[in-house]
């Protein structure tokens, strides 16, 4: 007597295998996943700049601080960012973007005009982050500062459900402006 499954036995267990598969991807919804993934490294990427900022701020001389790149007055009117694109998170400032050997520099050439290097010890940061897709319209880093007062302003675009508009919506309750971006700094009201 010979033993093994039937055709019939192997198409039942194939057809319940792929409805728990179909189920498991409902249910998961992988690239959700993988869009609060990028926003955890967004979140990241900004609180990490605005400690370094932070550092900066407080131990750097007054009289040597410097919120904007010293070649240029851009801090009031321009926001630096990382994707070269006339659209910013941060109103109707212009992205002015570095070069690419230079987008990440922390010496003050990148995409964020600080110097971090002045800081004692050098920057906490060996290379400025960079959005985990860096495209348009919106996913892309902006920085905007206001050197008089020293306030500064670093935002984000969330792309996942999760964090902009469900039930950890860090968009809307960031204490910023805007509810459809991500914003962090010094600024009061981040309304730079």
């Amino acid at each position: 007597m010979k033993k093994g499954f039937t055709l019939i036995e192997l198409l039942v267990v194939i057809a319940i295998l792929a409805v728990l598969a179909t189920a498991v991807v409902l249910v998961l919804n992988p690239a959700e996943l993988i869009r609060q993934s990028r926003d955890a490294t967004r979140i990241s990427d900004l609180e990490a700049i605005n400690t370094a900022l932070g550092f900066y701020l407080a131990d750097v001389d007054p009289s040597n601080i410097s919120l904007a790149e010293a070649s240029s007055d851009v801090c009031p009117a321009t926001a630096r960012c990382t994707f070269a694109s006339s659209t910013s998170p941060l109103g109707g400032r212009t992205c002015v973007v570095p070069s690419a050997a230079d987008l990440s520099t922390v010496g003050g050439a990148g995409w964020i005009d600080v110097n971090l290097g002045a800081i004692t010890g050098g920057s906490p940061l060996s290379s400025l982050p960079i959005d985990p897709r860096n495209t348009a319209p919106h996913l892309f880093y902006s920085y905007a500062c206001d050197s008089a007062s020293t306030w500064y302003e670093i935002n984000a675009d969330m792309e996942s459900i999760k964090y902009s508009s469900g039930s950890s919506n860090v968009e809307a309750n960031d204490g910023g402006d805007n509810d459809n971006v991500y914003e962090v700094g010094n600024d009061p009201g981040l309304d730079l």
